[in-house]
């Protein structure tokens, strides 16, 4: 190596620490960049939830402040409120029908769009618009008119208006969920395009029928799409508001059949005046979703089935 060599290879390492920056630099820009989601999430997510907390302690009608009375709040809503269990039950119940009821349904079309040669992204947007107009107050109120007294369900069947029968109007809101399949028919869709079709010809070699294709292949294939759809519903179900709002005219009739969990949360903040009553029932129904969706990731290890799995048995 000649002497002239050495300085200029060191010149070449000062030059490329030179236009390197500093760390301290690179993650303060990274910072700057973030801070809109953090200010976000701690001004609108974090602070509310804090504040919640803190009032499902408290004694606080809105207008006074608050006042503390510790666990008040949560023994009289376990112990002393009929109501609230009757929510508890009437939201169970809508979980367990609409959620099986609508995955069904969105695995049926799914299934039948995957075969389509023609029309499939006509036919794709179609099933999934009511997932987008489901959820507001005018289609809610278009659903009640159907299944009020004298509506399309009455003269059809002549079995009378079902929002106003308490052993029907928990399944006519149901039903509002169950014909908003579009978000879970497309993920559905994605999924089963995913499965290659060499599985299904050599289980046709194989003499195996199409229920027996769909159990031992679409199902086992199909599995991690099928909870992440089970989860995102359960979880959606758990706080469904509007439908029935908009049957019940806000007061969960008839017979509190339609008083789901939210529902009855909006009644006792906005309507009694009793946001930190509401406030615990939030908490509770936060630590309740927490639980159902911990139950779920714990029996999905069973039934839940990755590529991953037969690579690292290999």
């Amino acid at each position: 190596m000649t002497t002239t060599e050495i300085p200029t290879a060191s010149r070449t390492r000062q030059d490329a620490a030179v236009k390197k920056p500093p760390r301290r630099r690179r993650e303060g820009a990274a910072w700057v960049f973030l801070s809109p989601w953090v200010l976000g999430a701690s001004v609108l997510t974090l602070l509310p939830m804090a504040v919640s907390l803190y009032l499902s302690f408290t004694d606080y009608d809105l207008f006074n402040p608050p006042q503390w009375v510790g666990l008040r709040n949560y023994t009289q809503m376990f112990t002393e409120d009929p109501r609230y269990w009757r929510s508890v039950v009437a939201t169970l119940t809508y979980v367990v029908i609409a959620v099986p009821l609508q995955l069904g349904l969105a695995l049926i079309v799914a299934l039948a769009l995957k075969s389509m040669r023609r029309g499939k992204g006509f036919y794709r947007s179609a099933f999934y618009a009511p997932s987008l107009l489901g959820a507001s107050m005018s289609i809610a109120l278009v659903w009640r008119a159907v299944f009020n007294d004298g509506g399309t369900v009455d003269n059809l069947l002549g079995t009378g208006g079902w929002v106003n029968q308490p052993g029907w109007a928990l399944f006519a809101v149901a039903l509002l969920t169950v014909w908003q399949f579009g978000a879970p028919m497309v993920i559905f869709l994605a999924g089963l395009q995913q499965i290659p079709s060499e599985l299904y010809e050599a289980a046709a070699v194989d003499g195996a029928s199409r229920w027996r294709q769909f159990l031992s292949i679409t199902v086992p294939m199909l599995s991690p799409v099928i909870f992440f759809n089970l989860v995102l519903q359960t979880i959606q179900a758990f706080q469904v508001f509007t439908p029935a709002f908009a049957v019940s005219a806000g007061k969960g009739g008839p017979a509190d059949s339609t008083l789901f969990y939210t529902l009855y949360l909006y009644d006792r903040g906005f309507v009694a005046s009793h946001m930190g009553y509401a406030s615990a029932m939030a908490w509770t129904l936060l630590l309740a979703i927490g639980a159902v969706t911990a139950v779920l990731f714990r029996t999905s290890r069973s039934w839940v089935f990755y590529a991953s799995d037969t690579d690292g048995g290999a």
